[in-house]
């Protein structure tokens, strides 16, 4: 069907100046990789909507590319439809941990928007994609709300939604629940405001990683609030690699969250990457300022909620805490072996302030 979809893609895209529409009507259908690719002839928003099932290949060597399903090029796009993309990623997982050599391994992403302007995508499922569920990355103005999208607890880098490059977000009213970070927003996104998501399970919501790569940019401007987080193995988190690359988040609110059973609810990492490196780990340049968490509130098994692990070459300054209320909470087993857990925050190389009424520990 892949093809298919091109070739009514080309009727609605490059044929027709009215605004137009391409139907996946009810049904499965099995695709190959496919590109809807701009400019189009409307000054109208070209709309897909998907009301069936459509299935990936399982056969890997199918995609010559990091991408199931691309968009590019295009100002102007609605998906929608209340369909779903399967892109059952059990067939690529295995090849997902970073240990395997596999000759044409790529970040297969179910879903990928690269250079689209004024991009909506609404009321769709996503499941089990091969690594991402959805990126957007070099593009602008985009709007993302009621989808449910899922992976089992431990399939690897299944990240719900990735966005880098991208100036102009808004992300809401979705449930995510994969094995990796329920939205990740990387380099050079600013501008983003993402509310009413329920996440988990899964690694939470992050800012990075950064400073992987040379010429990444700053990410700046970014909240998150009303967000509930679900039995994640992280809650908010900012992670910047130990590499001499100078990039900075600034400007970071986290506020109205909800957590339930968070193993790490608050974490900023600047030696993200290192850990796994048996010599040569270089000072890290990244850094966090002006980063907010504002009333967040719930329960985690860890007696370290507050986690700020930065680096001496580039302090994180102005970490703010404002009425931040976590609660540990430990079955008997642990309490057993543990009878005596403080409650403690480990805090290194960072300026904080604490307001309001919080029920965390504070860092010295």
């Amino acid at each position: 069907m892949g093809q298919a979809f091109m070739q009514a893609w080309q009727e609605v895209c490059k044929k027709s100046a009215q605004p137009a529409k391409l139907l996946v009507p009810e049904g499965t259908y099995m695709s190959s990789p496919v590109i809807f690719q701009g400019p189009c002839l409307s000054t109208q928003p070209v709309i897909v909507e998907v009301k069936g099932t459509i299935l990936a290949n399982e056969d890997l060597s199918a995609y010559d590319e990091d991408f199931w399903f691309l968009f590019e090029k295009i100002n102007g796009v609605i998906l929608t439809g209340g369909g779903t993309f399967d892109g059952r990623g059990a067939s690529a997982w295995k090849y997902n941990d970073g240990g395997s050599n596999f000759p044409t391994m790529m970040a297969w992403q179910s879903i990928k928007m690269n250079d689209v302007d004024n991009g909506v995508v609404h009321d769709l499922c996503s499941v089990n994609s091969k690594f991402f569920h959805f990126h957007v990355t070099d593009s602008s103005n985009f709007t993302a709300y009621n989808l449910r999208i899922t992976a089992p607890c431990d399939s690897p880098n299944t990240d719900g939604m990735h966005i880098s490059s991208t100036c102009g977000v808004q992300v809401s009213n979705s449930v995510i629940a994969t094995g990796d970070d329920c939205i990740s927003v990387g380099p050079g996104v600013t501008n983003a405001n993402i509310f009413g998501i329920t996440c988990g399970p899964g690694h939470g919501i992050s800012i990075g990683s950064l400073g992987k790569r040379d010429q990444e940019k700053d990410v700046c401007g970014v909240t998150f609030s009303n967000c509930t987080l679900n039995n994640t193995t992280n809650g908010v988190r900012i992670k910047t690699y130990a590499s001499p690359i100078q990039i900075k988040a600034s400007d970071i609110t986290f506020q109205d969250i909800t957590m339930n059973n968070v193993q790490n609810p608050i974490v900023i990492d600047q030696h993200y990457g290192s850990r796994k490196k048996k010599k040569g780990v270089r000072k890290p340049l990244s850094r966090a300022n002006n980063v907010h968490y504002k009333n967040i509130r719930g329960t985690t098994p860890s007696n370290v909620p507050i986690t700020l692990a930065c680096s001496a070459a580039a302090p994180c300054d102005g970490i703010e805490f404002c009425d931040v209320d976590l609660d540990f909470v430990s079955d008997d087993l642990q309490s057993k072996k543990h009878p005596n857990t403080t409650f403690t925050a480990c805090c290194t190389n960072a300026k904080t302030t604490f307001s309001g009424q919080n029920k965390v520990p504070i860092c010295e």
